[in-house]
């Protein structure tokens, strides 16, 4: 069934906010989403009704927070077709996660030579971890290009990948061009050569149905926030076996089976990798936003998306000077970046919103990803289920308007 994104407007409250005196037009979802009420819901619920901490309480409201926070890590291994919920590690978000694999995975298994492999469109947080393992244990980096129209040069794949390599990670979908990899391909790849997969999903969970069982990758990571659920939490998930050879990345309460004053133990994954009072509030929220989305139809929030993206590419393509980023067809998800010369995205942004529009300007945390496109920033506008066709529109009709106040011809 197609989604209706005027009736699911009604059920965010932020969206009948006024900017000055205009609608509130909200076009930077892949930074974070906006929330349902269903989610807002779940929250305050939890506090008004089961507030305690979970797991060390042997009374009534303790044990319902604790039944209702591992009810969650359940949930959460159904949405993404896991086999369990052993293999569920509640982070802050993508980025946590991200550091968990390279501090209690690298640290341990990799060693001076070994190679990880990434790509030119990697978000920072899929970067700067492995630029600090390669400095400090002499760990070799590479990465797959991107073609023009920005996707991943697969042809490259077999020369880059090797007896060395020990690890891929990459990215599901940009958070830049819109691009979604053909991650089960590079699974495979990598596990040809024994090197495990590491799939950052940020901008992929949102937005189209992830299958952990088709996609074969070893470690996989998003944030609760870019899909209708609160910040402050996320998700790793990783192969039972792989998590039970890593040591913990922090250690703390809840993570210990036995501690003396000289020397500890610790419990199985995933509570050793889950130190101290967990987000238990935002792993309710986290559950309503899962429930929510599996209502919605994950194929029909992908279809919805997909029309988005192609009307924007059409309308933003009437634009004099514009230049567009990123595949201009195939799988693409609500993400489309741009300038529009001379003017600089960080002063068409501002501009935009005068009139109430909220688009990102900048490097998009991916500044090696610019110098591959040739610019140092760009603007980007990104959906969601609430999206509407002729908020585009507005989009293209206000970046005409700020092109005249620049005199631009």
């Amino acid at each position: 069934m197609a989604l209706d994104p005027s009736r699911l407007r009604a059920e965010f409250p932020i969206l009948s906010r006024r900017i000055g005196d205009r609608p509130l037009v909200y076009l930077d979802t892949a930074a974070t989403s906006q929330k349902p009420r269903a989610v807002i819901d779940a929250m305050t619920r939890y506090y008004e009704q089961m507030n305690a901490n979970v797991h060390r309480g042997a009374y009534r409201l303790s044990e319902e927070a604790t039944a209702m926070y591992e009810g969650v890590r359940e949930k959460v291994a159904r949405f993404l077709g896991a086999p369990g919920p052993e293999g569920v590690v509640f982070v802050r978000n993508t980025t946590e996660a991200i550091n968990l694999v390279a501090h209690a995975w690298g640290r341990k298994f990799l060693k001076a030579g070994d190679e990880v492999l990434l790509t030119e469109m990697e978000h920072h947080s899929n970067l700067v971890p492995w630029h600090l393992l390669a400095k400090e244990r002499g760990v070799v980096l590479r990465h797959i290009p991107i073609t023009d129209d920005g996707r991943l040069d697969l042809s490259r794949l077999d020369a880059l990948l090797g007896s060395r390599t020990k690890l891929v990670s990459l990215v599901h979908v940009s958070n830049v061009l819109g691009t979604v990899n053909p991650v089960e391909d590079v699974v495979r790849a990598a596990h040809r050569v024994g090197a495990l997969c590491l799939v950052d999903g940020a901008q992929a969970v949102p937005h189209r149905p992830v299958d952990l069982a088709a996609i074969g990758c070893d470690f996989y990571a998003f944030s609760a926030h870019k899909m209708y659920g609160p910040t402050g939490i996320g998700v790793l998930w990783a192969r039972p076996e792989i998590l039970a050879g890593m040591d913990p990345f922090m250690v703390g309460g809840e993570t210990i089976l036995e501690v003396r004053l000289d020397r500890s133990t610790f419990r199985e994954a995933p509570y050793r990798f889950e130190p101290g009072t967990p987000a238990v509030a935002e792993a309710a929220g986290l559950g309503a936003a899962i429930d929510w989305l599996t209502a919605l139809g994950l194929d029909a929030v992908e279809a919805h998306e997909t029309a988005l993206v192609d009307h924007a590419w059409r309308r933003l393509a009437e634009v004099p000077g514009i230049r567009m980023y990123g595949p201009s067809s195939g799988p693409r998800a609500g993400a489309v970046c741009f300038t529009t010369d001379p003017i600089h995205p960080h002063d068409l942004a501002t501009c935009l919103d005068q009139d109430g529009l909220a688009v990102r300007a900048g490097h998009h945390c991916a500044q090696p990803l610019m110098t591959r496109l040739g610019t140092v920033a760009t603007a980007r506008a990104s959906f969601g289920v609430y999206t509407l066709p002729s908020e585009i529109d507005l989009l293209v009709d206000s970046i005409l308007r700020t092109r005249e106040f620049f005199g631009c011809r």
